[in-house]
């Protein structure tokens, strides 16, 4: 791979990561309910979403989707549902300290990362990227394996560091929101946010 093209890669990544979505909503959100340690079992299967929807891309699965648009719908709608399902949740999440101990009892790390790996696996950015940008950057006349190495390596650390970034932020963010009223607007729109990623995720094409 050349220099330029890596270059290229990391600048595209940085601005698609960096980038408001699903992924970095949901650090910031798990970071407010959960505190920043216990947000990184989400960080992790986010992360875990992110290396098998690019191996996955590696594998050639972006070029079977394309040659399978029933296939795309079907696991496009399933992502479609699964964010509806998020937003629907965050919308009717407990806003009072006494209602919010009382009704949501603390999750365990296994809980957290799987419900990173499904947000992960239906976020529709990185689904496309991975389909229909992450192949464009692989050079067919050089060694596959080590341009593989260096591409996931390099989304992995500017992806992570985004993570951190965001669930930082979000530990500042939950004195502001220690308020009911401010807690549930912050809900609403964590709500409304997912939601609109999913419709983003249906009327997307690759």
């Amino acid at each position: 791979m050349a220099l330029q093209t890596w270059w290229l890669y990391v600048t595209v990544v940085f601005l698609i990561s960096g980038t408001p979505g699903p992924n970095m909503l949901h650090v910031m959100v798990q970071s407010i309910q959960h505190g920043p340690r216990r947000a990184l079992a989400s960080m992790a299967g986010l992360m875990s979403a992110v290396l098998l929807c690019l191996l996955a891309s590696a594998a050639g699965l972006g070029a079977l989707l394309k040659a399978s648009p029933l296939l795309y719908t079907a696991i496009r709608y399933v992502g479609v549902a699964y964010l509806v399902w998020l937003g629907i949740k965050a919308w009717r999440a407990p806003v009072g300290i006494a209602e919010e101990e009382a009704a949501t009892p603390q999750r365990s790390l296994r809980a957290l990362y799987l419900t990173g790996l499904g947000t992960g696996l239906s976020n529709p950015k990185l689904i496309i990227f991975a389909a229909a940008l992450f192949p464009q950057f692989v050079d067919l006349h050089r060694p596959l394996a080590p341009q593989l190495g260096v591409l996931v390596a390099s989304f992995v650390a500017i992806e992570g560091a985004w993570y951190s970034v965001y669930a930082l932020g979000g530990r500042s963010l939950a004195a502001w929101l220690a308020p009911a009223n401010r807690r549930r607007l912050f809900n609403r729109a964590s709500g409304v946010l997912f939601i609109g990623f999913g419709a983003a995720l249906l009327g997307a094409r690759v």
